[in-house]
């Protein structure tokens, strides 16, 4: 059964807010139609980034905790998940504008911006022949930068709020797929690729990867819904 692993861990994440999406409150389905766009294009670039870095070698995957079905050279669950996690994350963004009334982030967006953005290039500068680092935190300056020429903090305050949550089940799947409660991790980091600097298992990386993926899904969800909103109106 190890060859599930990865999964069932997927499988875990879809689970709950696949069946609450038709919840009275949330109902996530009615804004599936931005979903699907918001999920499926960062999927092409980040899937893409994704097999080069295997082919490359800064990373690879435990054939201990796969099924061995491959497309583009990765397992079919590192596919999915480019899907499924940020269909969980988004409804996690849903759910906190739901019960957090005020945008309580707000006020922090300009000052998030104006520190992050310029630490991402200087430290993918400065670190350009780790190319898990370089390229990373390069990319998710420029996702950041984008969302803000778009929306300014229209809509970042409550994107932080939601990736902070986020943040805590990531840090626990993602444990899992770096070596956390197994005998071996299911994806193998290549260090000489990245900072070595790791939270438990999971490479500090991680948590700026994540962060570019959900903004670029979320600057287009919101974009396609804002299109929508002046369509009706």
């Amino acid at each position: 059964m190890e060859n599930y692993y990865y999964l069932g861990l997927l499988v875990i994440t879809l689970a709950y807010p696949l069946l609450q999406s038709f919840e009275r409150r949330i109902q996530y389905y009615k804004k599936w139609y931005a979903l699907g766009p918001a999920v499926f294009i960062p999927a092409a670039l980040y899937i893409y980034w994704d097999h080069w870095f295997t082919a490359i070698g800064v990373w690879g995957f435990n054939p201990r905790y796969v099924i061995g079905i491959y497309l583009f050279g990765l397992p079919m669950e590192e596919i999915m998940f480019f899907f499924i996690v940020p269909f969980a994350c988004v409804f996690i963004y849903e759910v906190m504008i739901y019960f957090v009334k005020r945008d309580i982030l707000r006020p922090f967006a300009h000052f998030f911006v104006y520190l992050t953005a310029p630490l991402f290039f200087i430290l993918g500068t400065i670190h350009i022949d780790k190319l898990y680092t370089a390229i990373n935190f390069l990319l998710t300056g420029i996702i950041l930068l984008i969302h803000f020429i778009i929306f300014k903090n229209k809509y970042l305050g409550r994107f932080l709020l939601g990736y902070f949550v986020t943040l805590i089940p990531f840090m626990l799947v993602n444990g899992i797929l770096t070596g956390s409660f197994l005998d071996e991790p299911i994806v193998i980091y290549n260090d000489s690729e990245n900072l070595s600097l790791r939270v438990g298992t999971v490479p500090i990386e991680d948590s700026v990867y994540l962060l570019g993926l959900l903004l670029l899904n979320i600057t287009i969800y919101e974009k396609i819904k804002s299109l929508k909103t002046i369509q009706s109106s």
